[in-house]
């Protein structure tokens, strides 16, 4: 009888392939590569002329080339979503996998979609047409306004292009929860597939704010280090001198696929994605509550979702942005999940050198994490020389700590007060 049918079993779900566009490296092995040669992405801004700001560093994407997007898209595309674009590519190519007429319907695309909806230079030049002289002249809003800035401005615009471009077929969405977005994208992804909605998906995160606005935005809030003298040692997540994040753009992308559906086609996993876990501080829009109790309730949602003890965990990525109470705010949180487990573990802050990614953070560094299951190795978090003893925690410096990493977690959290957490451990043997 119907009533008495077991629901299906729980999809386990793999991460096969990886993309990376970052301030360290324009694909997944030089970023890697970089981040454990503890090379910093970080250094004064050179995209537009940030002399009158006061703070005038930043992590820049370096080098890219627009002719990775494909010519018919690039017009639709803004600067972030060119990263999305050529990170995607990167990690279908990686995983060896690719939507077809066949499969399109079974693939999902969940993004993390930038901070800024608007390209800087779509709003100087509306600016320069309506008003040219400070004040707006309504006579001059819609000519000669551009359908294709319109088009490309929109919220769901790189989702659109993604979609468009890799022909799938089955669930999209694009969310935005500030540096939670690219979290949760892989966390609603995972999701998908292991209910049996999806089998596959491309998921991750993208922003791209450094610009004259973006850049303006944060120093309003104070929330950025001004130390324009020492770029490298400007980020500093859990020293004692720490005065804020810096800024950096980028984006990453993970192939999901899963467990069954990898193994049918010899797929190689660098790690499972195993539980994600959410929850709302509600306390600021820029700070985390003082107790953590927001990332506390994270963390131990995404354990309980893993079904893995706190014991089991081997290496934290914290989201560790070089902020007083972010910092001090997650150690408390990691301190009342981990317990005695925390002494033991290894904690490193990426963002010490590539800054902070924004929407794309939560994805890029979940993507990091995978890569230290695959290769037993925890990165270091630099330009940590005199710890804050209120963030007391084994974090990983000077140089990379080798050591077998079976469970590792990513902590995202955002301004609005979303927090997310995601765990991931060493794919099961086939």
């Amino acid at each position: 009888m119907s009533g008495d049918r077991s629901p299906p079993a729980r999809r386990r779900v793999l991460i096969t392939g990886i993309g990376l566009v970052t301030p360290l490296g324009l694909d997944a092995p030089a970023t890697w590569g970089a981040l454990l040669a503890g090379t910093s992405g970080i250094d004064v801004v050179r995209s537009f002329d940030a002399s009158g700001f006061p703070v005038r560093i930043g992590a820049e994407v370096k080098g890219f080339d627009d002719t990775r997007v494909e010519r018919g898209l690039r017009r639709y595309a803004t600067r972030q979503h060119r990263f999305a674009l050529a990170a995607a590519a990167e990690a279908l190519r990686d995983a060896g996998v690719a939507p077809t007429p066949e499969t399109a319907a079974h693939w999902a695309c969940i993004v993390g979609a930038g901070m800024m909806g608007v390209e800087f230079a779509d709003l100087a030049a509306f600016q320069r047409r309506a008003a040219p002289e400070g004040v707006l002249r309504p006579d001059r809003v819609a000519e000669p306004a551009s359908a294709v800035a319109f088009a490309r401005n929109q919220p769901t615009a790189g989702l659109a292009l993604l979609v468009r471009r890799f022909g799938i077929q089955g669930r999209a969405a694009a969310m935005h929860t500030a540096c939670a977005s690219g979290g949760q994208a892989l966390g609603a992804a995972m999701r998908l597939i292991r209910h049996g909605t999806a089998d596959c998906a491309l998921a991750g995160g993208f922003d791209a704010m450094l610009n004259p606005i973006g850049l303006a935005g944060f120093c309003l809030l104070g929330a950025l280090s001004a130390d324009n003298h020492d770029p490298p040692r400007a980020s500093r997540p859990f020293d004692r001198s720490r005065n804020g994040f810096v800024l950096g753009e980028g984006a990453g992308f993970l192939v999901l696929e899963a467990a069954d559906v990898a193994r049918r086609r010899g797929a190689r996993a660098y790690a499972e994605l195993a539980g994600d876990g959410n929850a709302l501080s509600s306390y600021r829009i820029t700070d985390s509550h003082p107790s953590g109790r927001g990332p506390i309730e994270a963390m131990r949602h995404a354990l309980a979702d893993a079904n893995e003890p706190p014991e089991a965990v081997d290496y934290l990525n914290a989201h560790g942005t070089s902020t007083p109470m972010n910092d001090r705010s997650e150690c408390a949180a990691v301190r009342a999940v981990l317990g005695a487990q925390a002494a033991r573990l290894a904690v490193s802050s990426t963002k010490s050198l590539m800054g902070h990614l924004i929407a794309a953070a939560g994805a890029v560094e979940a993507a990091i994490c995978a890569l230290a299951i695959r290769d037993g190795v925890a990165p270091a978090s630099a330009n940590l020389r005199q710890p804050d003893p209120d963030c007391h925690l084994p974090f990983v410096t000077g140089a990379p700590q080798r050591r077998p990493i079976r469970v590792a977690l990513s902590n995202a959290f955002g301004f609005g007060g979303s927090n997310n957490c995601l765990v991931l451990r060493a794919a099961p043997a086939a």
